[in-house]
This record gives C-alpha cells, structure tokens and sequence, in this order.
C-alpha cells in the first residue's frame, strides 16, 4: 500500500478545498436561489449560516480527515466503531454524484468547444440544448473526455495532481469570473418594448433585501434554500473534506485553512451571482431569473451572449472556460474522495484504485447519458418533480443522503464520542479556535435541528 501523502501547504489544501467547492451548484444554484429568496435577504441568512452552520460541518470534517489520516469510509470506524455505517454513506454519496456530474462535465465540454469554434451562434438557437442531451453518441463522447481528464489528474497524486492542478486552475477562474462579472455591470439593453435596463439594476436585484411579501413561512424557504446552498458552497456532507482533510499535515494551522476556505467559497459564491444575475436581467429582465440548474447555463445564458453581439462570443467563451476550471476541480474531489477510499479500505495502490472509479464512473456516467435517449422514462419524485436517471441519482444524493450524513456526524460528535474530540484536532498545534462555543451550540443543538429540518422539507414530508 502507498503510504499517505500530504499537500505540500496550507496554500495547496485551501485552493484544493476552494476549488471542490467552486462546482456548478454554485455557479448555476446560488444565483438562482438569490433572486428567488429576495436577494439581500438570501445573502444575510446565507452568511449568517456560513460562519455558523456551515463552519461547524467543515471544521468536523476536516478535522475527521487529518485525526485518523483516513479517507471518508474507513474514517468514521477510527472515531468510534459504532458510527462506521456513516463512513459507508459517506463513500457512496460521491460515487452516485461522480456518473452524473461526468455527464453534465461533458456538457460543459460541448459548450466550450462550440465557442471555441465559432459555432456559439447555434447554442442559443431553441432546442439546440434539448438536441444534444438526447443524441445517442455525442453526449457520451464528451462524458468520456471530461473524466478522462479527471483521472489523469486523479492518478498524479495529491501533490502533483490536485494540488499542482488547483494552484494553477483556481487563481485562473477566479480572475475570469472577476472579468465576466464586472462585464455584466456594465452592460445595458433596449428589448423590443424599447424598455432599457443596466447590470447595475440587475446589482440592486441581487444586493437589496427584498421584504414584500415576508411571512415566517417564506422565511423557513429561505433558511432551507440557503441550507442546502451551502452543502454545495462547502463541498461539505459528501466525504470530500474528511478525503482532503486526511493529506492536511499535522503542523498545518486548521483553524486558519478553515476560515480562508470560507472566504474562498464564499468569494466565488457571490461573483457568481455578481457574474449572472445583472446579464440575465439586463437582456431578459425578472423573468429570465427564474431559471436555474442547466436551464439557467445551457438555454439562457448562451441567448444572453447572443444579444450582446460580437462581444458575446468572447464573453461566452470566457465563461465555458471558467465553468470548465470549476466542473473539474469539482470533479476531481468527488472522484478522490472515492479513491482514498478504494486505497485505504482495500489496501491498494492509487492507480488501481483510480481506474476501478473510473470504470464505476464511466458505466453509470453512460446509463445517465443515455437516460435522455434510448433509457428514457419519467419518474416521480417526492418534491413533487419528475426526473430522468441524472434526476433520480441527484435527487437521491443531495435530498436524502447528504442530510442523513450530516446529522449523523453531528449526533455522533456531539452527543457520543464529544465536541472535544474536534476542538483538540483544530488547537493541536496551540491555534487560537475562535469560534469553540460557537462550535459546540452548533454541533450539539443547532445543526442537528436545521438538518432535520431540511430533511423533511428536501424528502417532501413537510412544506412550508
């Protein structure tokens, strides 16, 4: 068995993180959700929740991670042999996201192609998205080589794989959403109606606290929606930071990779919404707001280049870049937290490892491509939505396991083996741990409460 790497720095393990966080849920989620939950109202609760909730789920994971120097399925067993079913769910969480974000990474890859090539024009004609998910062969090509690209990364190792990649990938994207967004608030649009709207009104859409219409039961939407929002902004509750946690050195300042890990995530969390909620108002006014997921970057995006004329073409490549840099250092972490896995459970090297995910990855990746074609069906589900595979194996994941995870993390640390067991690991090397009783009232209390909250809601056993 290969003996355990570490990354080479507390810069490596933060751009590392930085880069697992910044995926297409924040890219395609947190703007939506912004416009949807009164703007400056989602950021507040958002916010608040980041350095309180979302905090407490990264601190135990990480510190998880770096205690045991074990990967997600075999590291719950090291904390308490009780709690080792949660290093299984732990496992299986980002080996069902890894089929089906292979197969949107391909997506991504078709868009960036198109732009590179000239052909962008075509991407906002209608039915240009809807005509290339249910082809039989292209989307699996593009599948193929989007975590072909992944796994090479994979089987460099931590040092020269993810860490090399991500020092050189997240500073790049960073720098590219910075671009596109202060492109976007300084845009305006005459529509058909002769109506005129700015980036900057667009600005005032996302940034304002919008309180029309505000009852504890729209609020309860808002603190769910910014819940879920944040397994995403964090990479939290899918084995990935106990993974990365693990490769932390012991004489790294914990405490300070958490708090920069927060500032990173939540930088490009809020560019992102600066990037996309001011050029889809400008071209296609409230209305346009109401998208998300791949309608929001596969159908109005590409129709928001368009109208910007031949700027369009340059901004829209700009963007496929930068949504590329973030599917695959996403897709990266997801694989890595089921290879640590595969490594330290059956004792086996990185390369076998690597290639049986990526046979897993690329079997289920195919079944999810072609549940637009050839296995097409439509399924129920509780949220009152149906779904396709790529819905169903989402909807599994992110609803229902992720929640599970997290709550039984935090029982398990709260209530069985101690919050003291995690405090220890963040102060081992004398670090000041600002936030400790913060810590313990979430761990404890709070978090389990909320989770329990979003489960119900997320599952459709309750609605507000």
């Amino acid at each position: 068995m290969e003996s355990r790497k570490s990354f080479g720095g507390s810069l490596g393990f933060v751009l590392a993180a930085a880069g697992s966080a910044v995926g297409l849920g924040n890219i395609w989620r947190f703007p939506y959700l912004a416009a949807k939950d009164g703007g400056g109202i989602f950021l507040l609760v958002y916010f608040i929740l980041l350095l309180t909730f979302g905090f407490a789920l990264l601190t135990t994971e990480i510190a998880i991670g770096r205690k045991t120097k074990q990967s997600p399925l075999t590291a719950y067993a090291r904390i308490s042999k009780k709690w080792r079913w949660l290093g299984l769910i732990a496992c299986l969480i980002p080996a069902i996201i890894m089929p089906y974000y292979s197969a949107i990474g391909g997506w991504v890859v078709k868009y960036f192609v198109t732009f590179l090539s000239g052909n962008d024009i075509n991407s906002a004609k209608d039915g240009f998205f809807t005509t290339f998910i249910t082809a039989q062969y292209e989307p699996l090509v593009y599948m193929f080589l989007f975590l072909m690209a992944c796994t090479a990364i994979i089987l460099l190792g931590v040092n020269k794989g993810i860490e090399a990649s991500s020092k050189i990938i997240m500073p790049a994207l960073i720098l590219l959403v910075i671009i596109i967004a202060a492109f976007s608030l300084n845009i305006s649009h005459t529509d058909a109606n002769g109506i005129t709207r700015t980036g900057m009104e667009g600005l005032k859409i996302y940034l304002i606290p919008n309180i029309d219409g505000l009852t504890f039961s729209t609020f309860m939407t808002v603190l769910v929606d910014a819940m879920g929002q944040l397994f995403f902004s964090l990479s939290v509750a899918m084995g990935i930071m106990v993974a990365y946690g693990s490769y932390v050195s012991d004489k790294a300042d914990a405490v300070s990779s958490v708090n920069r890990i927060e500032f990173f995530d939540t930088l490009v969390a809020f560019l992102a919404g600066l990037m996309i909620i001011p050029a889809v108002f400008t071209f296609m006014g409230t209305e346009g707001l109401t998208a998300s997921g791949p309608g929001l970057m596969f159908i109005s995006l590409p129709k928001v280049f368009e109208s910007m004329g031949g700027a369009g073409t340059f901004v829209g490549l700009l963007f496929f870049i930068m949504v590329l840099f973030a599917a695959v250092t996403s897709a990266v972490s997801i694989m890595e937290a089921v290879v640590s896995s595969f490594m330290d459970y059956f004792h086996i090297s990185r390369v076998k490892a690597t290639l049986a995910e990526f046979f897993i990855a690329l079997v289920f990746g195919t079944i999810v491509c072609l549940g637009y074609n050839v296995l097409y069906f439509e399924a129920p589900l509780p949220t009152g939505s149906t779904g396709q595979v790529l819905d169903i194996m989402d909807y599994l994941s992110n609803n229902i396991l992720m929640p599970i995870i997290s709550i039984g993390t935090c029982i398990m640390i709260g209530w069985f083996v101690g919050p003291d067991v995690v405090i220890k690991e963040m102060e081992k090397n004398g670090e000041h741990f600002s936030r400790k009783y913060i810590y313990i009232a979430m761990i404890k209390y709070i978090a389990p409460v909320l989770l329990l909250i979003l489960f119900l809601k997320s599952s459709g056993i309750i609605s507000f």
